[in-house]
């Protein structure tokens, strides 16, 4: 079962900027290898902190005004929001434990 949320650019306020809780983003494509390699990392940790961290996965050929924002150049690209304002972040695929320790630091 699924634990993200699809980030786009008509939800990106409310379920990112509003958030009462830290979000992990990760900025993937569908043709990106590396993405594919850490895809089932986050999955994981999306399950495992749920409730505790939301997670949102953005397609960089879907969502193209806030890939552009965050001047998304390389993916995956992963990056931590917390009460609105970017804590975090970390390019490429990075081990699971990398991945976790982006954001653990930032939970309540």
């Amino acid at each position: 079962m699924s634990e993200h949320i699809n980030i786009t650019d008509e939800n990106f306020e409310t379920e990112v900027l509003k958030s009462q809780i830290p979000v992990l983003l990760d900025f993937w494509a569908s043709w990106c290898n590396p993405c594919k390699m850490i895809g089932p990392f986050i999955e994981q940790l999306a399950g495992e902190y749920s409730g505790r961290v939301k997670v949102g996965k953005i397609n960089v050929d879907e969502a193209g005004e806030i890939s552009s924002r965050h001047g998304i150049v390389s993916i995956p690209t992963l990056v931590v929001y917390k009460n609105g304002q970017i804590v975090n972040q970390a390019v490429g695929a990075i081990p699971k434990k990398d991945i976790e320790a982006l954001f653990k630091d930032f939970i309540d």
